[in-house]
């Protein structure tokens, strides 16, 4: 059996506050996109654990990378609502392996807040064209969510540093040509001492690519660990010029990471909401079809409220976020609320598809399979507990 035919939206008369006819007009632009050159091509992606390289490119000739860096170097000069809607398009095409929120949307903003102005001229223009594939390397095989404890080192000599570390679970590990490093500049200082420091990783010694890790999901993203030995970089390449501001350069952009995650969480949810409706209505049972037994339809009304309550709450948070107003704390409880009605939401759809529902060749599970991530990095929704605790 096949899968079911693309289904329509799940609100097809939903307009979001922030959305202008621009941003229409990009959703409709994304949306084509995503489906022709990102759905057909999940299976092998998965099987090659990356995307084709060529796809960044593609995806920066139809200008869909950096919408929300300036125009004078390359971006759209758009607002957080652009990069939203590309995200929401790719997600809603049952994409799991294009590294676009971890390039676009997080890693070239930490560019554009604090780089210099030649380091703004240098790299974003190849950002936005796709000629350079961004990653960040925070996370260390004993240092997940406690960023203050990293053990990776840039001890300056001269005018390099000198690096030396490792990292684990870094997001477009095998094509990232250029790597934004989370190390400490200066050990004796703790949190105080990290500074961010750029790569371009191109035959640059020192720097080796482990292992491609075997995940849950998310197979198509190309996930790995990275290793920095003796490896030096120029002390240009100190992102803002200036040590030890890292860990306030993290926490400035941290929240705008948990609200993309949280982007994606509901717009997942939707997408399965959408694909388990179309089956529902394919799908029969002792001669009936699917959908007209009382509990599917209770189970597929619960999840589309749900998927509305999520919806306008994303909104509120992307008018605050455009306002300069969205504190660490409502970007925590987006995190934590979508992510985890994402997970609930793909598990109650993937239910009513049975047995094909743990099939990898249906877009259900692989959005099974790719949600649970979703609980931790950014943060452990634990971590998000805490910090929403903090403004009670």
């Amino acid at each position: 059996m096949t899968a079911p035919r693309r289904p329509g939206p799940l609100f097809p008369e939903y307009h979001a506050p922030w959305e202008t006819e621009e941003h229409k007009a990009l959703r409709a632009h994304a949306a084509e996109f995503f489906r022709r050159e990102a759905t057909p091509h999940q299976k092998r992606w998965a099987d090659q654990h990356m995307v084709d390289r060529d796809l960044w490119t593609k995806a920066g000739s139809a200008g869909l990378l950096c919408p929300g860096l300036p125009e004078r170097y390359g971006g759209a000069g758009g607002d957080f609502g652009h990069e939203a809607v590309v995200e929401q398009e790719r997600t809603l095409a049952h994409d799991t392996a294009f590294g676009f929120n971890v390039h676009s949307t997080i890693v070239a903003h930490y560019i554009a807040a604090y780089a210099t102005e030649d380091q703004k001229q240098r790299w974003i223009p190849h950002l936005a064209s796709g000629e350079m594939v961004l990653g960040i390397a925070m996370t260390e095989p004993g240092t997940g969510s406690d960023l203050q404890s990293v053990r990776t080192t840039a001890i300056r000599d001269g005018d390099h540093y000198v690096v030396n570390g490792s990292k684990t679970f870094i997001s477009n590990a095998t094509h990232c040509n250029l790597l934004v490093i989370v190390a400490k500049t200066d050990p004796s200082q703790g949190s105080k001492g990290i500074s961010l420091l750029v790569a371009e990783t191109d035959g640059l010694d020192g720097f080796e690519r482990g292992r491609i890790l075997d995940k849950i999901g998310q197979h198509g993203q190309d996930t790995r660990e990275l290793a920095f030995t003796d490896m030096r970089v120029p002390v240009d390449n100190l992102l803002g010029g200036e040590e030890s501001r890292g860990f306030a350069q993290l926490m400035e952009q941290l929240p705008r990471e948990r609200l993309i995650i949280a982007v994606t969480g509901v717009a997942m949810a939707e997408a399965a909401v959408a694909e388990t409706i179309a089956y529902a209505k394919e799908r029969s049972a002792f001669g009936t079809p699917l959908i007209d037994f009382q509990n599917t339809r209770f189970v597929l009304a619960e999840c589309k409220a749900e998927v509305l309550a999520g919806k306008a709450l994303i909104d509120h948070c992307i008018v605050e976020y455009n306002a300069g107003r969205l504190d660490a704390a409502t970007a925590s409880m987006a995190k934590l609320w979508c992510t985890d009605k994402q997970v609930e939401v793909v598990d109650k759809c993937l239910q009513i598809f049975g047995g094909y529902g743990y099939i990898m060749e249906y877009p259900i599970a692989q959005m099974y399979a790719a949600a649970r991530v979703q609980k931790i990095y950014g943060g452990t929704n634990e971590i998000m507990k805490l910090l929403i605790a903090r403004s009670l």
